[in-house]
């Protein structure tokens, strides 16, 4: 679940990745896939685990989840459980988009795969249900 102070910055950052891979698409000569592309996280919600469906160049899909701050390259970004899951189950399609310093020159990288093998990762939030 978001919060809605943070939405439009996830918005705007979402709608950046989808408009690079239709980009990125057309750059190849994919057309086809190109018009595929998807905002997923629109279309279906966070359920998915992630935000943008895209293709390579020989049709094999790219989940993306895009990760956004207004921070530098160093700030740690936040993962759900969903995310972390479908990183793992689905590594060699899974990539996130890290995008930092959102609101000045926005830069970023890409980390591909299983987020427990890209990422040091640590715990938060826990669940806990009375006894």
């Amino acid at each position: 679940m978001r919060p809605e102070a943070g939405a439009p910055l996830w918005d705007a950052a979402e709608a950046a990745g989808l408009v690079h891979e239709f980009a990125r698409g057309h750059a190849l000569g994919k057309f086809r896939l190109a018009e595929r592309v998807e905002h997923v996280s629109q279309t279906h919600g966070d359920g998915p685990g992630y935000d943008v469906l895209s293709f390579e160049p020989r049709g094999k899909e790219r989940l993306i989840e895009v990760k956004t701050t207004r921070a530098r390259i160093e700030t740690p970004f936040y993962v759900s459980k969903n995310e972390l899951a479908v990183s793992g189950e689905h590594s060699e399609l899974y990539h996130v988009v890290r995008l930092y310093d959102f609101d000045q020159c926005a830069g970023w990288y890409q980390l591909d795969g299983s987020l427990s093998q890209s990422c040091a990762l640590e715990a938060l939030n826990y669940l806990a249900v009375p006894a």
